[in-house]
């Protein structure tokens, strides 16, 4: 029976560490916008991240293919020039829930993301950022191909 103690407490150990990386994404969704991400148009999904009034700029720089071969996974790269930038969204008009991703960024960190996204037809890509206490706005055509012909 001595014998049983000791994986015993390994047994409780495992389980509780195991339990405890569980916890950690939980929290960090808390912080999910339930509103804005389960938008089913592009203006309802700005409208739930507070976007008012935006103006277009060119110090929001987007890296997308003008045709993406495969709408599964389309590579976005963008970049924020604005000075202060604390946020960028990333809205795919086309897509049947809009908003594709949001980051926050801290004081001194350089906003610039990549990401891949699924695009189910062509669609305008619009990037959203918030600097300065506005939100400032660009966008690209992405087109989707449809059996090697452009969609």
């Amino acid at each position: 029976m001595r014998g049983m103690k000791p994986l015993r407490r390994k047994l409780i150990l495992a389980v509780s560490a195991v339990a405890g990386s569980f916890l950690v994404p939980l929290r960090a969704l808390a912080a999910w916008n339930k509103e804005a991400f389960q938008s089913k148009t592009a203006a309802d999904a700005l409208k739930g991240l507070g976007v008012g009034a935006s103006s277009e700029s060119r110090d929001i720089l987007i890296d997308a293919p003008q045709i993406a071969e495969n709408g599964a996974v389309v590579p976005i790269e963008i970049t924020s020039n604005l000075p202060g930038t604390k946020s960028i969204a990333l809205v795919v008009d086309k897509n049947p829930f809009p908003l594709a991703a949001k980051f926050d960024f801290g004081d001194g960190a350089a906003p610039y993301v990549k990401v891949n996204v699924k695009l189910g037809e062509s669609s305008f890509v619009r990037v959203v950022a918030e600097a300065g206490g506005r939100y400032y706005t660009a966008s690209k055509e992405v087109k989707v191909t449809i059996g090697g012909c452009g969609g």
